[in-house]
């Protein structure tokens, strides 16, 4: 008889590309990854991972046999989550993702709650972007994604995707210190012609918003540096290089030499989960987690 925990490992693998990462989404080393799939291996005669440069690909065979794991697994999480439903307690383990100024402003004090209540809850998180942890959603590789959305850029929900609405995440402008703009009760879209502007990567909701926001009002953005994480666009903007569009979630306190000003009207992200597929992990689990994420809410929100 084929080993559940070997076929979740050869499953993992033949979602997240690389054992490795299949490793980090189980909560095993990759050492371990590797001799679940070893021993897999000798089980079914049947080669199922080969080298390819530095990673490993998947044999048609091991394609075959994720996919049958990726059937077993379904059926074994409805049965939990039916057992789960009749119990009426949140147990078991709940993988969440998260992009980054959720990770750091909101989930810490929601999984320590979460730990503190339903102490049968195993509750792993990891930090992943929103434009790669729904689609991990969707693909059954996570339950759960803490993703944000903006008015005029809405992140597609793939099918079997379902989505919950956890809060606003209002957004301020922040100029340098002596910047004209500081003085100012608040700006217009239709003013920030000229500026130098400190913005995420192409391809992030963010950029997107800002090129579409400023192009709409008549403006085309000059984006003269370019930067991951929220706590990077502000030191760049204490240092007097520019300006930058930042949400409220997870920003902390601004440092000497960074100012606030509000734009009129104040931008809103939109910030949710996305939960997976109806029947996976879709009873008291994921009801419990979103009505924590949106206990939680409030007080992060304002924590700036």
């Amino acid at each position: 008889m084929l080993d559940l925990q070997r076929l979740r490992a050869l499953h993992a693998v033949s979602v997240h590309g690389t054992v490795v990462a299949a490793a980090a989404a189980l909560g095993y080393t990759p050492s371990a990854v590797s001799q679940q799939i070893a021993k897999l291996e000798r089980e079914t005669r049947t080669v199922l991972l080969e080298r390819r440069g530095r990673g490993v690909r998947l044999t048609e065979q091991a394609e075959q046999l994720a996919a049958t794991a990726q059937e077993l697994l379904a059926i074994v999480e409805r049965a939990e989550t039916e057992l789960e439903e009749r119990r009426g307690m949140p147990a078991g383990r709940l993988t969440v993702a998260a992009f980054a100024s959720a990770a750091r402003g909101l989930m810490p004090a929601v999984l320590a709650d979460l730990a503190a209540r339903h102490p049968a809850l195993d509750t792993r998180l990891t930090e992943i972007d929103p434009h790669l942890s729904v689609d991990l959603v969707a693909r059954g590789a996570v339950d759960l994604a803490v993703a944000h959305d903006w008015d005029i850029s809405p992140l597609p929900a793939p099918p079997g995707v379902e989505q919950a609405v956890i809060g606003d995440d209002l957004c301020d402008l922040l100029v340098p210190a002596g910047h004209p703009f500081t003085g100012r009760a608040s700006v217009r879209r239709e003013d920030l012609g000229g500026q130098r502007w400190i913005c995420q990567p192409p391809g992030r909701v963010c950029h997107d918003w800002l090129v579409r926001t400023l192009r709409e009002a008549g403006c085309e953005p000059d984006i003269v540096h370019q930067a991951e994480e929220n706590p990077t666009l502000i030191a760049l903007v204490a240092a007097g290089l520019g300006v930058a569009l930042v949400p409220r979630l997870g920003r902390g306190p601004l440092p000497d030499g960074v100012v606030e000003v509000p734009l009129d009207p104040l931008p809103v992200r939109f910030d949710c989960t996305r939960c997976g597929a109806r029947g996976r992990r879709a009873g008291s689990t994921i009801a419990e987690t979103v009505r924590t994420l949106r206990s939680h809410w409030p007080a992060a929100a304002s924590r700036v």
